[in-house]
């Protein structure tokens, strides 16, 4: 059983930046791939990014690259998501989840825990 509780989302500016976390409960986080899923109102949940339980191998939607990060500290059972130059249209819930036995990392059906979300409002 994991839990999984984000924090570090707001409301900011066009071109702001901010940095999500995702604290995780439990001894096994380190076994865990990590993936960060957003949604709109609206709109279903897609696919943010994803890392691995070792930090090496990392993976990013198209719309996301080149702005947002995504990392992790085993140590600290904490996954974090820094997410630059955002535009509108990045105004979503994020939430981060943990999988163990993922064919597809960006398929939200993959993943087995969920946290609660943490709003982002990017304000033109």
């Amino acid at each position: 059983q994991v839990q999984l509780v984000e924090s570090g989302g707001g409301l900011v500016q066009v071109g702001g930046s901010l940095r999500l976390s995702c604290a995780a409960s439990g001894r096994t986080f380190s076994s865990y791939l990590m993936g960060w899923f957003r949604q709109a109102p609206g709109k279903e949940r897609d696919f943010v990014s994803a890392i691995n339980t070792s930090g090496d191998t990392i993976y990013y939607a198209d719309s996301v690259k080149g702005r947002f990060t995504i990392s992790r500290d085993n140590t600290k059972n904490t996954v974090y998501l820094q997410v630059n130059s955002l535009k509108p249209e990045d105004t979503a819930v994020y939430y981060c989840a943990a999988g163990r036995l993922i064919n597809n990392y960006a398929r939200s059906d993959q993943y087995a825990y969920w946290g609660q979300g943490t709003q982002v409002t990017v304000s033109s």
